[in-house]
């Protein structure tokens, strides 16, 4: 009821709008023209076709929105949301960042390089590029035209004036203008790189031009010698513009959209077609597509790529009308600045160019499925034989591993270390402070990090672990297996426990343990597994340990704050050794009234 009113009070004006559960957690983030409407059809029985919508809409407990000025700013907002809260029913894509990109730097003088990350400080990128040697030849090309500079030298009109810079080599065997001692000035400098940029773009046939009337200018003028460099950079540029696959004769920019999809996983591909040419292509794959029309897909896809281009061509061809095609078209334009044509062609060159696309989608979808059998196929043996000996239905890909560490049952910490393919994957350890522990309980602790760790997962919609190895006896496995259950998650996760005695392994449900024989590298594995985490927690609680003896020993004295404290530590070693530190020794590090008041506070309390 709750609900309904509030959607009745919704505003009709773009903007952004939030489900939340009911814990509190954003299920789904979604963009609107018309906030009210589009909300409201939601919760209209008859405009929901798919399964996986009513179940979202069944685990609605509240909603959000954000108001904005135009559907522009409403998808970037949205694409903004969806990354950073990961929403459990938004389509999530992956593309292929792992191939590199040509960057142009924000800078005064430009420099244009490859590179695999993305830096949004204003920096222009083109590709990716799926063939690398294909990449390095437009660099090359680039450069050999332009003379551009390849050094990483922050270049500025000041840094020039105050002559900060020599001419390296490049300037002398005339790879390089020499813009570091202003022997080319700002002004015609960046109008090289805007040359490049339009090279870049697919606009070879304008630079061919430029640089034609420029040749035949100097021939009038003269100028032979000019004329002639002018004349090599033009067949350069001609060589370069040979090498791209001619896909029409009709010359217009346009980006040609592919589709496949097996089961649910889906591949979207784009060529990016420049003066007829292809000058490159990019893919999208999406993993979870289950209760989600093509339609719908293609719009996500379409939306992302256009978020993150730099150059929007006149027209787009479709194997399909997207999901919102009005907003898409009216997106588009502002964007560009002009009209965008959207097309689905039924006959001729340009069906067959959509065609081709989707041959291209349907190759790259079939080569992901690959690389993941391959890589199943890859794992080490000791995964393997792991999988075989714990009879597991999956192979353990996955492993994370939980310790708890103590002494004297003070500062309470546990870690968690996690092996993907067998292999230690730091960046993803996690330390935990154990808070609603009062003495050394090692199953409540357990109980408590298994808790903070797998509800987290779920709430978030993150992947789980193939294995979960708990290091310790039938009481530690009791323990996690008992949150497991509370979290419904008990039989969906694999997991065993490893004694320290005899390095027996326990597994739920069985009162006897499993001995596997000493050699087994399965064995070997699950006490690699072990013995990191014991490190891991063994530093971590070494690393509070410190921390509290500074606070509770140093700290105490009046006057005395962290950093000093760290810095006699440091000096001398501990406490015990700052105790027994002659005073002028105390004065030379921290002055001699912070060395009184140290002196006196021990005097008093020995």
């Amino acid at each position: 009821m709750q609900i309904k009113t509030k959607i009745d009070n919704l505003p009709t004006l773009p903007g952004v709008y939030q489900f939340f559960n009911s814990k509190g957690q954003v299920i789904y983030v979604g963009k609107a023209k018309n906030l009210r409407s589009r909300v409201r059809s939601y919760f209209q029985e008859a405009h929901i076709v798919d399964a996986k919508t009513k179940v979202m809409v069944s685990k609605i407990e509240s909603l959000e929105v954000i108001v904005v000025d135009s559907e522009a700013e409403a998808l970037i907002l949205e694409n903004t949301l969806i990354k950073k809260l990961k929403p459990r029913y938004n389509i999530l894509l992956r593309d292929d960042k792992s191939y590199p990109y040509i960057r142009i730097t924000n800078e005064e003088y430009p420099r244009i390089f490859s590179t695999r990350q993305l830096v949004r400080d204003g920096s222009k990128y083109f590709g990716p590029y799926t063939d690398v040697k294909q990449m390095k030849f437009v660099l090359r090309t680039l450069r050999s035209l332009f003379l551009l500079r390849s050094c990483k030298l922050n270049i500025t009109d000041e840094t020039i004036q105050k002559k900060k810079h020599t001419l390296c080599l490049d300037f002398y065997i005339k790879k390089c203008f020499g813009p570091c001692e202003g022997k080319i000035s700002k002004e015609k400098y960046n109008e090289n790189i805007k040359l490049a940029t339009k090279i870049l773009n697919g606009k070879t046939l304008e630079i061919e031009k430029i640089l034609e009337e420029e040749m035949l200018q100097l021939s009038e003028e003269m100028r032979f010698e000019e004329a002639a460099e002018l004349k090599e950079k033009l067949n350069m540029l001609r060589s370069f513009s040979s090498s791209q696959k001619v896909v029409s004769e009709d010359r217009i920019d346009r980006d040609v959209i592919g589709y496949s999809r097996i089961a649910n996983t889906a591949c979207i591909l784009i060529f990016k077609v420049r003066d007829g040419k292809l000058i490159g292509k990019k893919h999208y794959i999406v993993t979870d597509t289950k209760g989600q029309a093509d339609n719908v897909v293609i719009q996500l896809t379409i939306e992302k790529w256009y978020l993150e281009s730099e150059y929007i061509p006149k027209e787009l061809l479709l194997p399909i009308e997207p999901e919102q095609s009005d907003f898409l078209l009216n997106w588009l334009k502002k964007k560009r600045g002009k009209t965008v044509d959207l097309h689905i062609p039924k006959l001729g060159d340009k069906k067959q160019l959509v065609n081709l696309a989707s041959i291209n989608a349907e190759f790259q979808l079939k080569e992901y499925h690959l690389s993941l059998l391959k890589r199943e196929q890859a794992v080490p043996r000791a995964v393997q034989s792991l999988q075989r000996d714990l009879h597991l239905a999956k192979l353990p890909l996955h492993i994370e591993c939980f310790d708890n560490s103590h002494i004297q049952g003070s500062e309470l910490v546990a870690s968690m270390v996690v092996f993907i393919d067998g292999k230690p994957r730091k960046s993803e350890y996690r330390k935990y402070i154990i808070n609603s522990v009062d003495n050394a309980d090692d199953f409540a602790s357990m109980r408590e990090v298994v808790h903070r760790r797998y509800s987290r997962l779920v709430s978030e919609n993150q992947k789980l672990p193939d294995l979960i190895v708990i290091d310790g006896g039938k009481g530690q496995l009791s323990s996690a297996c008992e949150i497991l259950l509370d979290l419904n998650l008990h039989g969906k996760i694999p997991i065993i426990s490893l004694a320290k005695r005899l390095d027996e392994v326990f597994v739920p449900g069985k009162s006897d343990s499993i001995l596997l024989p000493k050699t087994s590298s399965s064995l070997k594995l699950i006490q690699q597994l072990r013995d990191e985490a014991h490190r891991f927690a063994i530093t971590f609680h070494r690393q509070r340990r410190t921390k509290r003896t500074i606070k509770t020993e140093l700290t105490e004295i009046k006057g005395i704050g962290e950093k000093t404290a760290q810095k006699l530590l440091t000096k001398f070693g501990s406490v015990e050794k700052i105790k027994a530190v002659p005073k002028e020794l105390l004065e030379k590090e921290i002055g001699s009234s912070l060395a009184k008041k140290i002196v006196e506070y021990f005097d008093k309390n020995n």
